[in-house]
């Protein structure tokens, strides 16, 4: 399996439900999820962090997963 292109952005505000809204480097906004691995070792997000997000390939709106803080 390939690895899957991220794009760097910045957590601009969290949400309930471990939803997050994020801006993307060309400046536009949506939401994202943590990925499971990220989850599963409680790493914790605040306002401000730069992180990867791999965006669905459907063009959803909510299933952008977060996958790396930089």
């Amino acid at each position: 399996m390939s690895k899957e292109q991220g794009i760097r952005a910045e957590v601009i505000e969290q949400l309930p439900s471990n939803l997050y809204r994020v801006q993307l480097e060309d400046g536009k906004t949506v939401m994202a999820y943590l990925a499971g691995k990220m989850k599963y070792n409680r790493v914790r997000l605040i306002l401000g962090d730069k992180v990867e997000v791999v965006l669905d390939k459907y063009g959803g709106k909510t299933t952008n997963r977060i996958v790396w803080r930089f």
